[in-house]
């Protein structure tokens, strides 16, 4: 079991920047995506920025160009920079974690989550 930690949420103008951090309690193994998610109220939880396949990364159209994810493997770390805000990226902001070990009986597949943080973008 690994513990994702979001950190880094806050109240923020339109125009602004903010960076979140994602701490995992311990190295991940056989991962195959990381990234962060995000959830506004009354609306299904959705993709913001990925990593895959290692070190390929996917943005959703609403933030290409303004947000920029980034990890520190040394530290078990990743981040999400985000830049430009605007109110429609008000949202509480999930890191996740998939993948799939190897055990004795074969491969167990792994899907966590953090605690969220909250991100809004107001003046």
């Amino acid at each position: 079991q690994v513990q994702l930690v979001e950190s880094g949420g806050g109240l923020v103008q339109p125009g602004g920047s903010l960076r979140l951090s994602c701490a995992a309690s311990r190295r991940f193994v056989g991962i195959n995506a990381l990234g962060w998610y995000r959830q506004a109220p009354g609306k299904e939880r959705e993709l913001v920025a990925i990593y895959v396949s290692g070190s390929s990364t996917n943005y959703s159209d609403s933030v290409k160009g303004r947000f920029t994810i980034s990890r520190d493997n040394a530290k078990n770390m990743v981040y999400l920079q985000m830049n430009s805000l605007k109110p429609e990226d008000t949202a509480v902001y999930y890191c996740n974690a998939k993948g799939a070990i190897m055990t004795n009986l074969g491969p167990r597949a792994y899907d966590y989550w953090g605690q969220g943080t909250q991100v809004t973008v107001s003046s």
